[in-house]
């Protein structure tokens, strides 16, 4: 029997965040075994970089005399992990965690129809019964659904690539 060509498909992932905490502990443990994943940390003193150091990944810690923004973290990713030849990059922040399944429900749509560049899910509040802007959060999140995923972003590196 043939490999799925699933497997031959190289991903990475990228997290970014600051003082998670828990969070991203739950986030980092979310990713599947075996991922290539870059971590960019923006002045954590809480032991986050510590952490994702301790669970292996490669840990980018901002230069704490510039002003921080998940653009700028998600950028650092991508210089990071862009040398990596990899196919297709994944996108969390620190306080979210990746479905089980999410990647190779994505990966898939990539398969199934080449055209794309881009892949989202259902991004879902974990706990929305807790409060009203938490029900709020999840109902604004709450887009077009289909059979893939349900959560976060998960870009074609090729399309990020070609756009720098």
């Amino acid at each position: 029997m043939s490999a799925s060509p699933l497997s031959e498909i190289r991903v990475g992932v990228i997290v970014i965040g600051r003082n998670e905490g828990e969070r991203l502990k739950a986030c980092l443990r979310s990713i599947p075994a075996g991922s290539d994943v870059v971590y960019v940390d923006s002045g954590s003193t809480d032991g986050s970089v510590e952490f994702a150091q301790g669970m292996g990944f490669d840990v980018v810690a901002l230069d704490t005399s510039r002003g921080f923004t998940a653009a700028r973290a998600r950028n650092a990713g991508l210089e990071r992990i862009g040398e990596r030849g990899l196919d297709f990059v994944q996108m969390v922040d620190g306080d979210c965690e990746l479905d089980i399944g999410w990647i190779d429900a994505a990966l898939a749509a990539f398969v199934d129809h080449p055209d794309l560049a881009v892949v989202f899910g259902r991004r879902r509040e974990r706990f929305p019964e807790r409060s009203i802007y938490n029900r709020l959060c999840d109902e604004e999140w709450n887009v077009r659904r289909d059979a893939h995923g349900t959560t976060v972003w998960f870009v074609l590196r090729t399309a990020i690539g070609a756009s720098m």
